[in-house]
C-alpha cells in the first residue's frame, strides 16, 4: 500500500525571488534535512551530529558542498573517470563559505561532531546554487538539535557604477565593478568575500547596510521554519572550561602566562611550561583540559590589555604596522619575483608566463570555462616551525587563501585581449606568522610587476584584527596587521586588499555572533590608511610594470583570420598546424581562438616568425587589382605558374604577360624569377594574374 509521507514546506519570497524549503520527507535517519528550491535550482542539505563529544581541541564541525554533473545535465568530458572525486577548488571555497556564516554561531563549549552536506541536485542556468546552499545550510541546523545560535541568512550584492544591484546572475558578472557575497545574523555581519575594482570604502559600507537589510526576510522564514518545527536543542554548559581548574591555573599561573603572552620569542615554550607544570600537579585533569584553561586564560589576559590599556602582545600600537623588507627579481630564470616580509610573516611569489593555450579549463554541472589567471598558495608545516609529513596536496585553507589573491587582482591584471598570456603566480610562505595570505598579496602585485606585466596599479592587502568587551560589542578596539595571536583569541580578521584608489577584495571571518557594520566600516577606514603606508613602501621599490618582460619569458605574436578559415587551418585531425609547428620544432604554442585570433607564442623569436610567416601564408585571400610579389614556379606553354605565398598559386596566362603577342613565355619570365603582378581574377580557389602595365617593375 502506498504511503504519502507528511512533508513540512516552507516559501519565502526572498527580494523578488520565491525560495522554497521542505523537510520531513526525505533522509529520515539524518538529525535534519532541508530541500530548498528556487526556480529549478534545487540543493539538498543533511545535519548529523554525533553522540559524544569530541576529543578534539576544537569544535570540530564539517561542511561539504558537492557538485554533481547531473545537475546541469552533464557527463563529465574526461575519458577516464565519469564518476565525481574529490571536491573542485570551486567547490571547496563554496563549502568554506558556508562555514564562514555559521561556525561562529556554536557554543564555544560545544564539541560534539556535526557535518553538514549540501549537494547541488539540478541547475537550471540562472538561480545561484551557492546563494541557495548558505541560506539552506542554516536552515537546516536551525530545525536540527545541535545548540546553533542562528539563523544566518546571505546574499549576492553587484556593484556597477553607484547603484548596487542584489543577487547578481552569472550572465551580468562581467558587467560588473564587483561582487561580493554577505551572511548576515540580525544586524551584524558574519562572513564577507569576494572582488571589486577599486571601490571606493564609503560604498563599500553602503553594500554592507544594504545586504543587513536585504537579509530579513530570510531570516525572519527561517525563525517560522524553527518555530513549526520545535526541535529540542542539546544542552551545553556557558562556561567552556573545568571550573575547578580554571580557579586553580589562574591562582598560581596568571602571571606565568601574562609573561608568555608578551614574549613573542619564547611564548610557546614559556606555554609549554605552564601546561606541564599543571598537570604534575593536577593528573586527574587531561592535557586538553589544561590546554584549554591556558588558553582561556590567556584569551583573558590579552583582550582585558587590549581594551583597558591599548596594549598588543608585540608592544605595538593599535595602528602600527609590523616592519616591511621588499626585494623584487630575487631569484634567477623565472619571469618575475618578489620577496615580501612583514615582522615574521614572509612570502616568496613567483610568476610564470605561458600561452594562452595554457589557460586553466575548469570544468562543472555549469559547463567548462577557462581561467587564463591563476594564483596558488603554499604553507609548508616548516613556515609555522612545525615538523610532520609533507603534503604534496593543498588544504582548504592553502586554497581559501590563494583565492583571496585571486580576488585582489582580479580587475587589476589585464585581460587575454590586452596581454596574450596566461599568468600563473606561486606564492611561497616561507614564514608565518599572521597575514600570509595578504603577505601573498602585496609579493604577487610586485611579481607581477618585476615581470612586466601592465598592471592596473599596485595592489597591497593587510589584515585587521578586533577585540570587544565579552558581552559588549558596542567597547571595541581595531587592532591594525593582526599577528596570529591576536586572530586566535581576537574576534574577528577582517582582510581588505586595494590599491591607493579603492578596494580589491574582502574576506571577513569572526568569532562573534555577527559583527555590527559600523565596526567594519571604522576597520575599512583604518585599513585604508595602513595600506596607503604599505602601497608607498612597495613602490619605493618598484612603481611601475618593467617595461620589457624577462628574456627567458615567451613572446606572443598575434594574428587575425577569417574565423570561416579556421577548419583550413587546423586541417582534418589537426594535420595542417601540426605540419607547422613540426617545422618550428615544436618550439612554439598556437592557440586558436574561436573569432579568428591566433596567439602564436615562443621564446626563439625566429622560430615564431616563421610559424608567423606560414600562417600568414597559408592564409592568404588573394584580392582584385592588387599588386603582389611572386615567384615563378614552373613555365607551360600557356603561361606560368607564379607562387604568390607556399600555398597560393596564380596562372600568369601568356595573354596576360605584355600588351603585344607573345609567342614563348620563357621569353618574357624564368623559373625562380622573382616579379609583381596584380590579380585580375579569382573564381573557384583559381586566381589569375597580369603583368600588363607593371612589366616595368620587372626589368
Amino acid at each position: 500500500m502506498q504511503v504519502k509521507t507528511k512533508e513540512l514546506v516552507k516559501s519565502v519570497d526572498f527580494n523578488g525571488e520565491q525560495y522554497i524549503f521542505k523537510t520531513g520527507k526525505l533522509a529520515p535517519r539524518a538529525d535534519s534535512a532541508i530541500w530548498a528550491q528556487v526556480g529549478e535550482t534545487v540543493v539538498f542539505t543533511t545535519v548529523a551530529v554525533g553522540k559524544e563529544d569530541s576529543t578534539l581541541d576544537y569544535f570540530p564541525l564539517s561542511i561539504e558542498y558537492i557538485e554533481k554533473f547531473y545537475a546541469g545535465g552533464i557527463i563529465s568530458g574526461s575519458r577516464f573517470m565519469k564518476r565525481e572525486m574529490r571536491p573542485s577548488d570551486s567547490a571547496i571555497l563554496k563549502a568554506r563559505q558556508i562555514d564562514h556564516s555559521i561556525r561562529s554561531l556554536f557554543p564555544k563549549s560545544f564539541k560534539k561532531e556535526v557535518a553538514v552536506i549540501v549537494t547541488v541536485m539540478a541547475y537550471d542556468g540562472v538561480h545561484d546554487p551557492e546563494l541557495l546552499a548558505v541560506n539552506s545550510a542554516s536552515a537546516a541546523l536551525m530545525i536540527s538539535s545541535a545548540p546553533f545560535m542562528g539563523p544566518s541568512a546571505s546574499v549576492r550584492i553587484g556593484i556597477k557604477g553607484t547603484e548596487l544591484i542584489l543577487n547578481t546572475s552569472e550572465a551580468i558578472a562581467k558587467e560588473l565593478d564587483a561582487e561580493y557575497m554577505v551572511s548576515v545574523r540580525g544586524d551584524g555581519i558574519l562572513n564577507i568575500e569576494g572582488w571589486g575594482d577599486q571601490i571606493e570604502e564609503e560604498m563599500m559600507g553602503r553594500m554592507m547596510d544594504f545586504a543587513v537589510e536585504k537579509c530579513q526576510p530570510m531570516l525572519k522564514a527561517q525563525k517560522e521554519l524553527a518555530a513549526e518545527i520545535n526541535r529540542t536543542k542539546i544542552e551545553c554548559p556557558e562556561l567552556p572550561v573545568n571550573e575547578d581548574l580554571l580557579k586553580f591555573v589562574k591562582e598560581g599561573y596568571t602571571d606565568k602566562i601574562s609573561e608568555a603572552l608578551y614574549n613573542k620569542e619564547t611564548r610557546e615554550e614559556i606555554m609549554h611550561e605552564v601546561k606541564e607544570a599543571v598537570f604534575v600537579e593536577k593528573p586527574e585533569f587531561t592535557k586538553m583540559e589544561i590546554d584549554a584553561v591556558s588558553e582561556y586564560i590567556a584569551r583573558k589576559i590579552m583582550r582585558e590589555g587590549v581594551l583597558k590599556e591599548g596594549k598588543r602582545t608585540s608592544g605595538r600600537k593599535l595602528d602600527e604596522i609590523r616592519e616591511l623588507e621588499i626585494e623584487v627579481g630575487v631569484l634567477p630564470r623565472v619571469h618575475g619575483s618578489a620577496l615580501f616580509r612583514r615582522g615574521k610573516t614572509q612570502a616568496l611569489s613567483i610568476l610564470t608566463l605561458g600561452s594562452t593555450r595554457l589557460a586553466q579549463t575548469l570544468e562543472s554541472y555549469e559547463g567548462e570555462e577557462e581561467k587564463p589567471f591563476m594564483h596558488h598558495y603554499n604553507a609548508p608545516g616548516s613556515s609555522m616551525g612545525q615538523a610532520g609529513r609533507f603534503s604534496y596536496y593543498p588544504g582548504r585553507r592553502e586554497i581559501g587563501h590563494g583565492h583571496i589573491v585571486e580576488n585582489a587582482l582580479r580587475k587589476i591584471v589585464p585581460n587575454t585581449e590586452e596581454f596574450p598570456y596566461t599568468i600563473r603566480v606561486v606564492s611561497e610562505i616561507l614564514s608565518q606568522q599572521g597575514s600570509s595570505s595578504m603577505a601573498g598579496t602585496c609579493g604577487t602585485s610586485l611579481a607581477l610587476m618585476d615581470a612586466g606585466v601592465p598592471i592596473k596599479a599596485q595592489v597591497g592587502g593587510i589584515a585587521m584584527g578586533l577585540v570587544t568587551e565579552d558581552g559588549n560589542v558596542e567597547n571595541f578596539k581595531i587592532l591594525v596587521d593582526a599577528e596570529d595571536v591576536e586572530d586566535f583569541y581576537g574576534d574577528m580578521d577582517f582582510k581588505v586588499t586595494g590599491t591607493n584608489k579603492g578596494v580589491t577584495a574582502i574576506q571577513l571571518d569572526n568569532k562573534l555572533m555577527g559583527v555590527p557594520v559600523s565596526i567594519l566600516k571604522a576597520g575599512l577606514t583604518a585599513s585604508r590608511k595602513a595600506r596607503l603606508e604599505i602601497l608607498e613602501e612597495m613602490n619605493s621599490i618598484l612603481n611601475a610594470p618593467r617595461e620589457s618582460l624577462s628574456k627567458y619569458a615567451p613572446r606572443v605574436k598575434v594574428v587575425k583570420i577569417n574565423p570561416s578559415k579556421i577548419g583550413e587551418l587546423i586541417g582534418p585531425g589537426g594535420k595542417n598546424i601540426k605540419s607547422i609547428m613540426e617545422k618550428a620544432n615544436n618550439e612554439v604554442e598556437i592557440d586558436i581562438k574561436d573569432d579568428g585570433t591566433v596567439n602564436i607564442t615562443s621564446v626563439s623569436a625566429d622560430k615564431m616568425q616563421m610559424v608567423l610567416d606560414l600562417i600568414n601564408g597559408s592564409m592568404f585571400e588573394p584580392e582584385v587589382g592588387k599588386v603582389y610579389k611572386g615567384v615563378v614556379e614552373k613555365i607551360a606553354e600557356y603561361g606560368a605558374f607564379v607562387a604568390l605565398t607556399p600555398s597560393v598559386t596564380g596562372l600568369l596566362h601568356v595573354s596576360e604577360m605584355s600588351d603585344k603577342f607573345v609567342k614563348d613565355p620563357n621569353e618574357i619570365v624564368k623559373v625562380g624569377q622573382e616579379l609583381e603582378v596584380k590579380v585580375v581574377r579569382v573564381e573557384g580557389g583559381k586566381t589569375s594574374l597580369s603583368l600588363k602595365g607593371i612589366v616595368k617593375n620587372n626589368g
